[in-house]
């Protein structure tokens, strides 16, 4: 057995893998891109064999061709993805269906409402320190039970992205505690356990995965994984985790008030803590590892918003130079976007708000407004839904000493500048930017028993700050507060628009 330590990543447009060094040295990384399926107005749902399995096939066997390194050098594996989903299995461990995705994936809605109405609101943040909302996956079990009969009469188990892919590599159908707190209302906070105090109205917890840490061994990569992959049996694999949480470990956010903000598909936050301080409108779930919470938070719509813009108001522009060129024009634009403002609500929305009937909104339009000040108020409006999610942490109390961005958004300077304008805060920059593959290596190697926690500081180190301009403080204040009300006064419009693009299909 070698030394070296493999991480992959399945994100939801993308998934990456990254061979590493035990010095965390990166020795070769690979990318393959792929789709997603929106069946349904405030659906999201990807293959979990087609896209999932197949990337982490492609990408073992692109990492690992000999050129130079080969399966026999890999110490250990740990593979995250997206989530929380909802993937049926049958008895053979097959899909029933495609996975049903985390957030971005509103169709649960009456069922929420059902279990807020039989459970009730206060039992359910009593037991999982957080209300439910469209990233809660027991109001999709229930889903899939009341409108697929067929396939809920089919399921054996019940499992989720990055679960599945270990399950894959393995045959142990294990997940981690942080993903495992989003099933609502199947697990205990208190317990960091499944309970099966509501199995009648969701699911009994025996179809669930036995839980562990993410910094623990699942297994071992079985024979059969082996065939797929080209990996060695035998291989030890770890319980791996939610591609978020992975993220934040490959950035050094493993210390209490080390907070993440993410920038990719969605934003996503990850506040790490020694107690919880739960509070409905975010998520209080388990960490990494033993002894540690996670205070966590997500955006539904951040770089989807960016690519939609590209995809549907940016045709002219060659695909290779588009956001170069958008965000350029973006920079001329002055804060506030000469009065235009945008709800970034596409796909519903998360934290703070929970509303999965929000929708996106462009305010304050005239005819001399051109697309560059729409991108330009496009970012801001992301600007000011991190700041709500900022602001948001500060009241329940939840100390934050740094902040640390990480993602696709990051690699223009202008949105992370809008931000910090926006929110007032630093943020931090780290020199590897690879991303959640790169914390399933370090995982992979805590797993493996050739790291240490401790061994972190050597393989991230941070290489720029970006420190707010104060000369546009009043400005984006000003706006800051006529974002919030624009939600507010149109809330109900908004639901009642959602309402008849969902029955139009």
């Amino acid at each position: 057995m070698g030394e070296l330590l493999l991480g992959i990543d399945v994100g939801t447009y993308s998934s990456k893998g990254v061979l590493a060094a035990p010095d965390g040295t990166v020795l070769k990384s690979q990318v393959v891109e792929h789709g997603l399926e929106i069946p349904h107005p405030g659906w999201a749902e990807q293959d979990a064999e087609g896209v999932w399995w197949a990337d982490v096939v492609t990408l073992c066997r692109a990492l690992l061709d000999g050129k130079p390194h080969t399966a026999a050098d890999v110490a250990a594996v740990c593979l995250s993805a997206i989530g929380p989903c909802m993937l049926p299995l049958d008895q053979k461990g097959r899909p029933l269906r495609r996975g049903i995705l985390y957030g971005v994936d509103t169709r649960a809605t009456e069922e929420i409402e059902f279990l807020e109405r039989s459970i009730g609101p206060e039992e359910l943040f009593r037991l999982s320190g957080m209300a439910l909302s469209s990233q809660a996956v027991g109001p999709k079990i229930l889903w899939v039970r009341r409108h697929e009969p067929e396939v809920w009469r089919q399921t054996a188990r019940i499992t989720t992205a990055s679960s599945y892919l270990t399950y894959r590599l393995t045959g142990e159908h294990v997940m981690d505690r942080h993903t495992a707190s989003h099933y609502i209302p199947l697990f205990d906070l208190k317990s960091l356990e499944w309970t099966d105090r509501y199995a009648e109205e969701v699911a009994d917890p025996s179809l669930l995965p036995r839980l562990g840490w993410s910094d623990e061994l699942a297994g071992e990569v079985s024979p059969q994984g082996a065939r797929e992959t080209g990996l060695k049996a035998g291989t030890p694999v770890a319980v791996g985790a939610v591609d978020a949480l992975a993220e934040a470990v490959s950035v050094g956010v493993a210390h209490p008030g080390d907070l993440m903000v993410m920038y990719g598909s969605t934003t996503f936050f990850i506040l790490v803590q020694e107690q919880p301080t739960p509070d409905p409108r975010m998520w209080t779930v388990a960490g990494a590892r033993r002894g540690q919470y996670n205070l966590a938070a997500g955006m539904a719509t951040s770089g989807s918003l960016t690519r939609w813009f590209r995809d549907e108001l940016a045709r002219d522009l060659p695909e290779a130079e588009a956001y170069e060129r958008l965000y350029r024009a973006a920079e001329q634009v002055p804060p506030g976007a000469r009065g235009l403002l945008v709800l970034p609500y596409f796909s519903g929305e998360r934290t703070p708000i929970n509303d999965p009937r929000a929708r996106g909104l462009i305010a304050g339009l005239n005819l001399s407004h051109s697309r560059d000040e729409l991108f330009r108020a496009a970012l801001e409006g992301v600007g000011y839904g991190i700041r709500h999610n900022l602001e948001t942490f500060g009241e329940v109390g939840a100390a934050v000493k740094r902040v640390v961005a990480v993602g696709g958004g990051t690699k223009g300077r202008t949105w992370l500048q809008i931000v910090c304008d926006i929110s007032g805060q630093e943020q931090l920059l780290p020199e590897v930017t690879i991303g959640a593959s790169y914390g399933d290596a370090f995982l992979a190697g805590v797993a493996g028993g050739l790291l240490r926690w401790d061994d972190l500081g050597q393989w991230v180190r941070l290489r720029e700050r970006v420190a707010p301009n104060p000369a546009h403080k009043a400005r984006y204040d000003e706006m800051y507060r006529l974002y919030l009300q624009l939600y507010s006064s149109t809330r109900d419009l908004v639901h009642a628009l959602a309402g008849i693009g969902q029955e139009a299909g």
